[in-house]
């Protein structure tokens, strides 16, 4: 039982938006969804999460609907969103820090 919740754990923390913002590589993240690509330019470290998922909305726009994955006909960026501010709570006091160190994150 224990070794379930750890492998579902692993899996939704993959797709969880602080989790892929919290320490980007080269101190850039890309912000696309199905192919469209988001307006953002640049994200602030404090709430990161929620805000890569701001950005997902603020992109290209698609004439046919594509919100991706659903559970029971909502988006999961909407659940991911409300993780991500739980979780960018939590990381705050890094976040500032590296905001204050490093800048913003380059999108795109």
């Amino acid at each position: 039982m224990k070794k379930r919740l750890v492998i579902l754990a692993a899996i939704v923390l993959q797709g969880c938006a602080t989790i892929e913002t919290l320490n980007p590589t080269n101190n850039h993240v890309r912000i696309a969804h199905e192919g469209k690509q988001s307006y953002c330019k640049e994200i602030p470290r404090v709430y990161s999460g929620v805000n890569y998922n701001m950005c997902l909305l603020n992109g290209e726009p698609s004439y046919s609907e594509n919100t991706g994955s659903k559970l029971d006909g909502v988006p999961f960026f909407v659940f991911d969103t409300a993780f991500s501010a739980l979780a960018d709570t939590l990381f705050l006091p890094y976040t500032i820090t590296m905001q204050a160190q490093k800048g913003p994150i380059e999108v795109n």
